[in-house]
């Protein structure tokens, strides 16, 4: 079944990739470009010759086995970074271009301090950028067509789809929203895998390929595309653009792949690739605490037992004048050890100027909470305002500890009540 993408209602407002997301609360590995080609070239894709490196010797050596390899041939010089635009991007010390084509081994290893261990800026990072710490150097080939390949999630098939055209190379959500007729979809069973016939049309109809050695390599990719797919447990698998070069052949010039989280017992070596340094620091502490953490661009930091709760709290700062600093939700049975941690958290902030603690007591006892919120705030050495709620079991018992505590907590009777005096607590200080 192959279908273009107005049956499927595409908003050009909403990015394609975001159309095909199955939905909820869910954080996905990100590989770098390096490690989702050594991927993509084990279950059987054509890729570029190249290496990473991570010092600028390193790039100078795999420059020159490039260049012995194939004389006169251009070296890619990538930045490797979890985000898009890299070519376009420029480092904090003014260096432009996350993306260099030079020729002489010499020049990549000139070019390569200006880039290792300085954080590259594009549109997709934000200000701050990301910390550049590897290179990938590629053997440059010579591109006479482009395309667009890839296996997304999307929640009105159930499952998998393949998403392929023949205008590759751009942002596949400016070919959506521009000339949506030029995309092709053709769902993919998980439990028969992609067949022959289907990877036919992707190769035919999607790709525009006749019959000859082209189509053949083309369908023999695509099938290896589907069943990595299913083998990685992937939630995304892009290349763009998957491109003909002047020698015949069909090549994955750049990839990228998210995996599902919930795969990590049976994926171990992929999830070994993840590296947490493009990553935000607080994440990284949550998951390692079991919080459920993600960074927000307010000033009071909130930490909440439940999501539906913690989403309520949020909305009601927000009605109350005030801005969210952040989601956090302990979960139903948080140790005194996890609340100092998401103390910790929070405050490292430095845009959090108060904090607000709601809690309903179920599960979680009210006065165990409070004993874990007295012993945070004296191991934290807190010097932001606290505001707390606590409501359900044993909430006398808590809020006598924390009236008794001799430190600078403010109760609230209720979520409105906090909401407000958190919100004034923060406008206080100026």
């Amino acid at each position: 079944m192959s279908r273009t993408l107005p049956s499927l209602g595409v908003s050009p407002n909403i990015p394609l990739k975001n159309k095909y997301d199955a939905g909820g609360q869910k954080r996905y590995l990100n590989l770098h470009e390096y490690q989702s080609l050594s991927l993509m070239k084990k279950a059987g894709m054509t890729t570029q010759n190249g290496a990473v490196a991570r010092t600028p010797e390193e790039a100078r050596t795999v420059a020159e086995t490039l260049v012995n390899n194939s004389p006169g041939c251009d070296l890619i010089v990538k930045a490797q970074i979890h985000a898009g635009g890299r070519g376009k991007g420029s480092f904090s010390n003014g260096f432009q271009g996350g993306v260099q084509i030079l020729t002489d081994p010499a020049d990549v290893e000139r070019v390569s301090p200006n880039m290792l261990g300085v954080n590259l800026v594009t549109k997709q990072t934000g200000p701050e950028g990301q910390p550049c710490n590897s290179l990938l150097i590629n053997e440059g080939i010579t591109i006479v067509e482009e395309y667009y390949l890839a296996i997304l999630l999307d929640r009105e098939a159930g499952g998998p789809v393949i998403v392929a055209s023949q205008q590759g190379g751009m942002d596949i959500e400016e070919v959506a929203e521009s000339d949506p007729d030029a995309i092709t979809v053709v769902t993919m069973d998980i439990n028969t895998g992609l067949t022959d016939e289907q990877a036919e049309k992707v190769a035919s109809k999607g790709l525009g390929l006749e019959d000859g050695d082209l189509k053949n390599q083309a369908v023999r990719q695509i099938k290896a595309l589907g069943q990595m797919f299913l083998d990685l447990d992937a939630t995304q698998i892009e290349v763009n653009p998957f491109a003909v070069a002047d020698d015949g052949c069909l090549y994955c010039v750049d990839a990228k792949l998210n995996f599902d989280d919930n795969a990590h017992y049976r994926q171990g070596e992929v999830f070994q690739m993840r590296d947490v340094s493009m990553e935000d620091p607080r994440d990284v502490r949550a998951e390692k605490s079991n919080l459920n953490y993600i960074g927000l661009d307010g000033s009071i930091g909130c930490m909440v037992n439940g999501a539906g709760l913690a989403m309520a709290t949020m909305d009601i700062i927000k009605l109350s004048g005030g801005s969210p600093a952040n989601f956090l939700d302990v979960g139903g049975g948080a140790s005194k050890e996890q609340v100092a941690e998401a103390f910790k958290i929070l405050t490292s902030d430095p845009n959090v100027k108060g904090l607000l603690i709601n809690i309903f007591g179920g599960i979680m006892k009210c006065d165990v909470i409070a004993q874990g919120i007295i012993s945070a705030h004296k191991e934290v050495g807190l010097d932001v305002p606290l505001v707390v709620r606590l409501e359900g079991t044993n909430v006398k018992e808590g809020k006598a500890m924390l009236e008794n505590s001799g430190l600078p907590i403010i109760t609230a009777s209720d979520l409105d009540d906090a909401a407000q005096k958190a919100v004034s607590a923060v406008n206080n200080l100026g």
